[in-house]
C-alpha cells in the first residue's frame, strides 16, 4: 500500500473534482480558524462534502476542543473524518465516542514545536485514529493551527511515526520538490498538502499532478 495523499484547503466542489480525478486520497475542509490560510463557510464544507465518494475521506478542520462543539460542527457539515487542529483534553474522547458515529475518524494534530510534542503523541496514541503532525504553533497570542507552509523537524516526526501504532500523516512545507524525500526520511502512512500545491491560492493542476505522481512512483 502506497503512501496516502491528503490535499488539504479545498475551497470549492471544483478543486475537490480536480484533487479526487488526479489521485488524491482525502480531502482537507477547513472551517474558520485564528489564522491561516484556506477557511470556507460551514455551508460551503458541506455542500463540498456531498460531491466526494465514500472511498475519499473528507476531513473537516475544525479549531473547536469542547466535544459537544466538535460534534455539532461535524453534524453540520457531514464530513467523515474530524481532524481536531488544537489540543483537545484526554477526557473529551469518550464524549465523542459515544455520540459519533462509529465510522467517524477523528485525527488528532499535534504541532511539532520540539521533544514536548513525543509526549504529545503518545497521549493520543490509544484516542485517536489517527495523528498528524503540523508545523503549527498554538501557543501565540493568536493561535497558529496549520497552513503555516512550513517544515519542522523531521527527526521528532520520525521517531514519532516509530513509536506509536496508530497512522501518522505529516504536514508543512510539503511541496512535489521534497515530497519524496520527505516519505523516505518521515515514512508517514500519509502525506498532507496544502500550499505545495497552489498557486496564488488556487490549486495549480500542474503541482497538483506532479506531487502525485512523485508520490506514486515513490
Amino acid at each position: 500500500m502506497g503512501t496516502k495523499i491528503k490535499i488539504c484547503c479545498i475551497s470549492s466542489q471544483q478543486e475537490a473534482q480536480m484533487a479526487i480525478n488526479t489521485g488524491a486520497d482525502v480531502l482537507g475542509l477547513v472551517a474558520k480558524m485564528p489564522s491561516g490560510p484556506g477557511t470556507i463557510t460551514d455551508d460551503l464544507i458541506q455542500k463540498i462534502a456531498t460531491i466526494i465518494p465514500p472511498h475519499i475521506d473528507s476531513f473537516l478542520l475544525t479549531p473547536k476542543t469542547d466535544p459537544y462543539e466538535i460534534i455539532a460542527h461535524q453534524r453540520a457539515t457531514g464530513t467523515n473524518c474530524i481532524q481536531l487542529v488544537d489540543a483537545v483534553a484526554v477526557e473529551a474522547y469518550p464524549i465523542l465516542r459515544a455520540n459519533l458515529p462509529n465510522n467517524i475518524k477523528l485525527i488528532q494534530v499535534i504541532h511539532v514545536t520540539g521533544e514536548e510534542s513525543i509526549i504529545e503523541a503518545s497521549m493520543y496514541e490509544s484516542l485517536a485514529d489517527i495523528i498528524l503532525l503540523d508545523s503549527g504553533n498554538p501557543n501565540l497570542a493568536i493561535k497558529e493551527l496549520g497552513g503555516t507552509g512550513r517544515k519542522h523537524d523531521w527527526d521528532i516526526s520520525k521517531h514519532i511515526v516509530e513509536m506509536v501504532s496508530i497512522p501518522v500523516f505529516l504536514a508543512g512545507g510539503l511541496n512535489p520538490e521534497n515530497i519524496c524525500e520527505a516519505i523516505d526520511f518521515v515514512k508517514p502512512y500519509g502525506v498532507d498538502i496544502c500550499s505545495g500545491v497552489r498557486t496564488n491560492g488556487e490549486l495549480d493542476p500542474q503541482k497538483l499532478e506532479r506531487l502525485i505522481q512523485a508520490v506514486n512512483n515513490f
